[in-house]
């Protein structure tokens, strides 16, 4: 028996961080019946915010129903929080998708969208303080499951929520069948992947290097909340 295709869609943006989209993509794509489109507003090369160029599949326009929608992190979610047709398309696709997935900063654009009210989410340990002001429960959570929606910590997370969604479509032992096809393994060199492990003075560190994108963040923020409270976009039913 032929297994029914499932609709995947994964935003594809201009400064999006590749690896929030690449990893979940390189997991989502081995779901037996699953077809992924990288959607934008057009078809031209998207560059990312280190400098690889990926070409969308499809328009926004053209996408179709979509069973998940995924939205990946990056520089590039402080233009999508107030880009009314990207948010449009995210409330109204959310309607119908039975899995809605945030990786890294992706899920603050699900909250600009009006999606996190009142729902546990995770985003990268550094903008996890931006989720209450989108009415969400912060998680710290590597993985963390609200219902229909996915969301975890950053970049490299997003391997670990798509394998954590594959579960949810096709059980565990489908998710276990991806983690070791594409070999999953990981023995970091270092144990400095969170503030708690890094320690003050290389997480602080870290942080002065942001500071300039940190000042973005914190205006693209106050505008999404500004245009939530104004009501100049709906947010869709909760899932």
């Amino acid at each position: 028996m032929t297994n029914p295709t499932l609709q995947f869609g994964l935003l594809l943006f201009p400064d999006v961080t590749q690896l929030d989209l690449t990893g979940p993509y390189e997991v989502l794509a081995r779901v037996p019946g699953a077809k992924l489109h990288l959607l934008w507003k057009d078809r031209a090369p998207v560059r990312s915010d280190t400098g690889m160029t990926i070409l969308p599949t499809a328009t926004l326009a053209e996408s179709p129903a979509l069973d998940l929608l995924l939205v990946p992190g990056g520089p590039g979610v402080h233009a999508l929080m107030t880009d009314d047709e990207v948010l449009a398309f995210i409330a109204d696709r959310t309607r119908a998708v039975r899995w809605l997935v945030g990786i890294c900063t992706g899920t603050l654009v699900l909250g600009a969208a009006g999606l996190l009210k009142g729902r546990s989410a995770g985003t990268h340990w550094n903008s996890r303080h931006y989720l209450p002001r989108f009415g969400a429960d912060p998680s710290e959570r590597r993985v963390e499951v609200d219902g229909s929606l996915f969301t975890g910590g950053g970049v490299t997370a997003g391997i670990d929520v798509a394998l954590r969604v594959a579960a949810e479509i096709g059980g565990a032992d489908l998710a276990k069948l991806i983690q070791l096809a594409i070999e999953y393994d990981p023995e970091p060199p270092f144990d400095a992947g969170t503030p708690q492990k890094a320690g003050k003075e290389l997480t602080e560190g870290l942080l002065a290097r942001m500071t300039a994108r940190m000042a973005e963040r914190d205006a693209a923020v106050e505008a999404a909340v500004t245009r939530l409270t104004l009501g100049s976009h709906s947010p869709a039913p909760e899932g």
